[in-house]
């Protein structure tokens, strides 16, 4: 069934010139092009309205693109293929599985379609069942599972006809927190393992981190910044991005002489940046806490919020608004405490001024 670890396999899609327009005039997506690798995991994230889904169901064949938009699968071109025949898996938020049909009937649905034998199709079902970590489930009717059991379900059946690209639209949306984390790390764990050509929808920055190979980030029907988690957390390209992905401080400072000049003192940045205002973006645990009496840059603890491996202070008076500092757990701070910043000016990332709201 699968390929070897981590041996890509699927297609490459090429999204290319892609726009949407309905019919009542609202357009859904701007002109868009984007290359996807075979085996590799892409995430479309952002928010609402922000045209994610719009593009995945382009993909899929369930909607068309505007004139001169196409989707190609290994350079061929799919635009006029309807879904039934471009061979993508797809698991939806609500999963869609059938009611009337066990375990092992919905896996191997579309199997029975394409005229597979049922010995073939009980051999490959079973394959997908020990895959999907739901052995001994095959009998049992889709009402009698547990949410996470539907979800493995789901993808068994998506990839269960071997097909070229999967397809997630939110499928884990609906679960509970603490069992959306878990099958986060098994999802991830098992798309590594088929190494199929992947595209995933979410509005859930943690899911977009940890099972991307790139993340789309995508706003008002276009598209934002693409690039591995790792770049869109640490480098991104507009204040946008580095406010919807993460925690970030934005900064208005005066910049002069290679620093930051801030209320509560002053900052080290690259010396390119040149002079004049800036915008700056500054991730909480890129701050260590130091010495204010010898501290470049200095302010009084607000508030003090224990969560777990970490403290996250609110320090007021160091910059233009107060700022979200992560520091050890360990260390006894309480408001009123006068605290000195310190940071790497490396982690310091100056955005483009006047981004359009």
């Amino acid at each position: 069934m699968t390929a070897p670890e981590n041996e890509p396999h699927g297609v490459t899609v090429r999204v290319e010139n892609c726009g949407k327009t309905f019919a009542n005039g609202a357009r859904a997506l701007l002109p868009v092009t984007l290359e996807i690798s075979r085996g590799e995991t892409v995430v479309f994230l952002g928010p609402s309205g922000c045209g994610k889904t719009t593009m995945l169901r382009m993909i899929a064949g369930l909607e068309q693109p505007d004139a001169g938009g196409r989707i190609l699968f290994d350079g061929a071109d799919v635009t006029p293929v309807p879904i039934e025949k471009r061979q993508v898996g797809m698991v939806f938020q609500s999963y869609a599985l059938f009611p009337n049909m066990d375990v092992a009937e919905n896996i191997g649905y579309a199997l029975k379609l394409r005229g597979v034998s049922a010995a073939e199709r009980a051999r490959r079902v079973a394959e997908l069942v020990a895959l999907t970590g739901i052995e001994g489930l095959e009998h049992r009717r889709v009402d009698q599972l547990s949410g996470g059991q539907r979800q493995r379900v789901a993808l068994a059946r998506a990839v269960a006809a071997r097909p070229k690209v999967l397809l997630l639209d939110e499928p884990l949306t609906a679960l509970d927190a603490a069992l959306r984390i878990r099958l986060r790390d098994e999802l991830d764990q098992l798309l590594r393992r088929l190494g199929i050509t992947t595209i995933y929808v979410t509005h859930d920055q943690a899911e977009a981190m940890e099972l991307g190979d790139r993340i789309v980030v995508m706003r008002k029907g276009d598209i934002a910044q693409i690039g591995s988690p790792r770049d869109i957390y640490f480098a991104p390209e507009s204040r946008f991005v580095a406010e919807f992905v993460g925690a970030a401080n934005i900064i208005e400072a005066e910049c002069r002489d290679g620093a930051l000049h801030l209320p509560g003192g002053k900052l080290a940045v690259d010396k390119a940046a040149g002079n004049g205002k800036v915008i700056a973006m500054i991730r909480p645990e890129s701050f260590a806490i130091a010495d204010p009496a010898t501290a470049t840059l200095s302010g009084e603890v607000d508030t003090v919020s224990f969560v777990g491996d970490r403290l996250r202070l609110t320090v007021r008076g160091a910059a233009d608004k107060p700022l979200a500092v992560d520091a050890p757990n360990t260390l006894a701070l309480r408001p009123g405490d006068r605290v000195g910043l310190a940071i790497d000016p490396a982690a310091i990332r100056l955005l483009p001024p006047n981004e359009a709201p």
